[in-house]
């Protein structure tokens, strides 16, 4: 299931400035894990689909290199989006 315009949307109020701010970092990595999250659902039932699946580690190697932006320019907003979206145990 893909991410509805709804859902997108609060994402972004929760994590961005504003309603439209959807180019901030946090709100980037958590569109991206949700959109993970999805996939990772899809995979229970689909295991041959490897198409998919290139697209989902496309994906997660986009959130760790926005991860690592954000850890180098502020160690502070790193950790908070990581305790908000449960990302490290």
């Amino acid at each position: 299931m893909s991410l509805t315009k709804e859902r997108k949307q609060e994402i972004i109020k929760k994590f961005g400035d504003s309603e439209k701010d959807s180019g901030k970092a946090e709100v980037q990595v958590a569109l991206l894990t949700e959109r993970i999250n999805n996939l990772t659902a899809h995979f229970a039932s689909n295991k041959k689909d490897h198409a998919s699946r290139r697209g989902l580690l496309q994906m997660v190697g986009k959130r760790r290199r926005l991860l690592n932006y954000l850890k180098s320019k502020d160690i502070e907003r790193y950790r908070t989006i990581i305790k908000e979206l449960k990302l490290r145990k």
